[in-house]
This record gives structure tokens, sequence and C-alpha cells, in this order.
């Protein structure tokens, strides 16, 4: 598993420089030599890759062996509209991208289960995160109680600030949102959208002491981290990966 981040690559401009994402603007071709890259350093081949078309909503999409490749090399052939991918079987390299999205990680180790959630603002408003441990219950018998998340690098609410209306969504969907919000002033709040998705999380069954937060900005961070946010939506993308080994490997 990792997650990268904007160094090392063969991007150039504001895509610089291990920018892994087709949908912002890149040159096809850098993205997919940044991409297999990333793919040398794990040893794996581009075919065992998976990627999704990530639209900011809740769909958690199971991915099996016919799904490898599927994204790996253009965004014409990714999962359409899915921020979540999950599997149980091992050689599947799952991927999601970010530039202030939370990354949720997830491993069952006693079913021998990952997925990957891509939670902005609008999927944690969707519960992804707590909708991603509901499916690999409901396909895989997943406890939640067993089940260990990491939540990566993300935008902090140092930097995730936000106006009345978007405030008012949070308000409706999160239970107890004083804990995951400071007023600043002039009618805007800041939110923190990493302990939110770790709440969604605890509700969801998992324990706290088996939640990780990497505690990364990835607005604070723009020295190592793509940041939509700070960078006025002219960006390139990091990604999470997460995959299963074979037994003994």
């Amino acid at each position: 598993h990792g997650f990268t981040c904007r160094l090392g690559g063969v991007s150039r401009g504001e895509f610089s420089s291990l920018n892994l994402a087709f949908h912002v603007g890149d040159d096809p071709e850098l993205v997919r030599e940044n991409r297999k890259k990333v793919m040398d350093i794990f040893g794996q081949s581009m075919d065992t890759l998976v990627a999704a078309e990530q639209v900011h909503g809740c769909h958690v999409q199971a991915v099996d062996f016919r799904d490898m490749g599927r994204g790996s090399t253009s965004l014409e052939t990714a999962i359409p509209g899915t921020d979540a991918l999950m599997t149980d079987k091992p050689g599947i390299m799952l991927s999601t991208y970010y530039a202030d999205c939370v990354p949720v990680f997830f491993l069952d180790p006693v079913n021998r289960v990952i997925a990957l959630a891509h939670a902005g603002w609008k999927g944690t408003l969707q519960s992804i995160a707590a909708e991603t441990v509901r499916k690999m219950t409901g396909v895989y018998g997943t406890d939640p109680a067993s089940c260990l998340a990491a939540i990566g690098p993300a935008i902090g609410p140092c930097c995730f600030i936000v106006d009345k209306p978007v405030f008012d969504q949070f308000n409706r969907a999160v239970d107890g949102l004083e804990r995951f919000c400071t007023a600043r002033g002039a009618g805007t709040w800041s939110v923190d959208l990493p302990e939110i998705n770790k709440h969604q999380l605890v509700q969801s069954g998992l324990q706290p002491e088996n939640i990780t937060l990497s505690g990364l900005c990835t607005s604070c961070r723009t020295d190592i981290f793509f940041s939509h946010r700070k960078e006025n939506g002219k960006t390139g993308r990091q990604a999470a990966i997460l995959m299963l080994k074979e037994r003994g490997h």
C-alpha cells in the first residue's frame, strides 16, 4: 500500500511532476509514464492496476480478476461512476486519486479483504467511508470490529474553509458537527474532513484504536502534494494504492 506525493515524475508545469490522473488536462503519455514509475516501485505491471471514474458520489464497486487493467492506461476504460473499490482477490492493485479529498484505506485481516474510498466533502456528506464498510460486510462478511482503516494526506481543518450553504449541508448530515468545525467569522467555518470520516468509521463499528490518521494537510504542503484548493483547481493528482499479496509473498 502507499500514497504518492507530487515528486519524481515527468509531467510539467502545474502538473509537475508525478501527476497520476488523466482527467486534469495533462498529456496522457506522461500520465502513463508516471503510473508505470509507481507500479515499478511495487514490482507490479500496469495490467494489475484498477482505477475508477471518480464522481464525488458513494458507489462502492467490488473488483474481480476480470477488472484488472481497467482505467490503468486511460480514463475511457475506468470503472464508471465509482468512488470506492474493494476486493478479496490477491494481485489486484486498487487505486484512487486525490488533490485534497480524503483517502480512506481499509483492511479486513480476517477475511483478507481490502478497499479504498475517495471521500471528498461531497462523498463525506454521503458517508462513503461508512458505505464501504457496509458493502465489505455484505459482500465479504467483514466484521467492522476487526477491520483496520487508515486516513491518508488530505486537506485539513486549517485550510478547508466553507461558507454557510456548505456548512448547512454538513450540519444536516453530520451528528455533533460542533466537534468537527470552528466558526471563523464572516459567515465561514473550518471543517475537519479527516476526523469526520474517522467518526463515520467508528459509528460503523470500527474500533478507534484501529484507525490511523496521517495528519498531513495537502493544502499546507504543496511542496510535496497537489492541492486543488490551494492551486485554484489547476493541478495534478496523487494516488492511494492498495493490493493484497498472495500468501507467503
